[in-house]
């Protein structure tokens, strides 16, 4: 006989799984979510959110023009490169090597069947990467917040 205590987890995590593939995907430190736009009003939009923060803009590559260029086809597929040395300085100066990873980079690209995914590497799991110690974490925690802040945002997720 199954206790209502392990139905009411196993209904939690049923639910909590269905929810998480509905809107967020994870793997290995990268955090996708699905937007509300389509490729181009998704990545103007983080441009725009980034900027407004204050936050400074490396570069915005188009991954599928360059294809085109090349005689490929690729289905649009665009990076922004950003970043703030006030916030990366730190933890470069823990490790130096998180400049590897940084300034931080968000790809908006859509998949087979049209949908438009938002996609970035968790603070978080570049922190553990690079063994940055318990001394960065408000940093990183901030960081991540404001990612993940300005990426719901672009995607229309408020």
């Amino acid at each position: 006989m199954v206790r209502g205590s392990t139905i009411s987890k196993l209904i939690s995590i049923v639910a909590g799984t269905c929810l998480l593939g509905a809107h967020v995907m994870a793997a290995d430190g990268l955090t996708t979510i699905a937007s509300n736009y389509g490729p181009k009003e998704t990545m103007d939009r983080l441009e725009a959110e980034i900027k407004a923060k204050g936050i400074t803009v490396f570069a915005r590559i188009d991954h599928a023009a360059g294809a085109a260029q090349a005689g490929l086809s690729l289905r649009p597929t665009e990076v922004l490169v950003f970043g703030n040395a006030k916030a990366g300085t730190p933890l470069m100066q823990a490790d130096q090597t998180m400049g590897i990873d940084l300034p931080l980079k968000a790809l908006v690209w859509q998949d087979a069947d049209g949908k438009v995914w938002l996609s970035y590497n968790e603070p978080s799991w570049l922190a553990t990467r690079h063994g940055l110690a318990g001394a960065t974490k408000a940093t990183v925690d901030a960081m991540a917040g404001g990612l993940g802040a300005l990426a719901r945002g672009a995607a229309g997720k408020h």
